[in-house]
């Protein structure tokens, strides 16, 4: 078999994707207690519920959700989208409203629209390995920002606004992917303000919101941008369906006009039928119902990880999170999660290391540990394995 030698762009230069593939990859071993997705728990899937709001938009519509669509996205879901978001703490129109699939093309798109080879861009460290990625592949300078058991430090993040002169910002500021930290509520309004202060576009991902456990909701960065400068990615991969691909990202006019320009060369529109689904599924008023039982899901598989991180070897610390689907781990001792995770794995448990969510300074002695797609049960088995390993591992 021939092994071409292609002439590669430089901005593939050290990039893998790896990480994810492996991830994947260790989901699909039979009999594998994975702790190393994202991935909504089986039982939260409504196939039945799905095939029958596609059958009912297909019966109504199916000419027009057959055909070419318009970029800005497919009306009917626009106009829900805007009454959705209110939820959020902010009240976009349409136009500042479009469809994409999934987040993730979100930040695609955004730095397809504003990141120059570069450029620099601010992140909370560690952040999603995913927006890491794809910031890369843009060849931006991406500058961490210190964070604490609060989320991202406002006089560190306007240090480095004035030292750097970034683009961009990337936050997930509730029940943060990978560490679960939300962002307190007096740091979103001063993160706004500096935004427009310095005129760095924002970019608030915001997949986790409707995952919350206890507590009480917190208004999104974009509840308190008065000038234009947080764009908002929101989603239904963790709430209704990641096969479906279906987000909205929400922003001023004029760059959400920009960023239509962007997707026009990516996939033209998203797909008009997960669209139609998805607002159907919203008139219906099917989402806070389907939310009241995904929380109570994942709020007992939350608590039994809890439980059995408590019984961990002393020096364990690991993250309290209110919501979302991950925890955050610092083994004791400076042991090295990826030593821990290939024995793991001959025991049947994986999980990620933390070093791979890092921009800079990467810790090897993290890891980040997924709830959702295990029952409490095998969540107690494989975090006793886990902890077994530990005891068992070279301090």
């Amino acid at each position: 078999m021939s092994n071409p030698q292609f002439p590669f762009a430089a901005r593939m230069d050290g990039l893998s994707g790896s990480a994810i593939r492996e991830i994947f990859k260790l989901l699909r071993l039979p009999g594998m207690i994975s702790f190393a997705g994202g991935n909504p728990a089986p039982e939260a899937l409504e196939e039945a519920v799905i095939t029958d709001v596609a059958q009912h938009v297909m019966s109504q519509d199916g000419k027009a959700i057959l055909q070419y669509g318009p970029t800005e996205g497919y009306g009917p879901l626009r106009v829900r989208l805007c009454d959705w978001l209110r939820g959020f703490g902010f009240s976009p129109t349409t136009e500042e409203v479009l469809p994409i699939t999934g987040s993730t093309q979100g930040i695609d798109l955004v730095c397809k629209a504003l990141v120059d080879p570069g450029d620099a861009v601010l992140v909370e460290n560690p952040t999603f390995l995913g927006a890491l990625q794809t910031l890369r592949l843009y060849q931006a300078n991406i500058v961490p920002v210190v964070s604490d058991e609060n989320g991202i430090i406002v006089q560190a993040l306007e240090e480095a606004m004035r030292k750097y002169r970034p683009k961009l910002l990337y936050i997930i500021p509730t029940f943060q992917n990978p560490t679960g930290v939300t962002l307190a509520e007096d740091r979103r309004a001063p993160i706004a303000a500096l935004a427009e202060k310095y005129g760095v576009l924002v970019l608030e991902d915001d997949p986790y919101r409707d995952l919350r456990y206890a507590g009480r909701p917190m208004p999104a960065i974009k509840g308190y941008d008065q000038a234009g400068w947080v764009a908002h990615l929101s989603s239904f991969s963790k709430t209704i369906a990641p096969g479906l691909r279906c987000g909205a990202l929400s922003a001023d006019e004029g760059l959400i006009r920009k960023l239509a320009i962007c997707k026009q060369s990516v996939d033209v529109h998203t797909s008009t039928l997960t669209q139609a689904v998805v607002s159907e599924y919203l008139a219906r008023r099917l989402l806070p119902g389907h939310l009241a039982d995904i929380r109570k899901l994942y709020a007992a598989r939350l608590a039994a990880m809890l439980e059995a991180l408590a019984a961990w070897p002393e020096g364990t610390r690991y993250t309290t999170p209110l919501g979302g689907l991950f925890v955050w781990v610092r083994l004791p001792g400076g042991m090295d999660a990826s030593e821990l995770l290939s024995r793991a794995v001959e025991k049947g448990v994986a999980f990620v290391p933390g070093s791979h969510f890092y921009c800079q300074d990467a810790q090897a002695d993290t890891l980040r540990l997924n709830f959702s797609n295990s029952e409490p049960d095998k969540i107690r088995r494989g975090m006793a394995v886990l902890q077994e390993l530990i005891r068992e591992m070279p301090g």
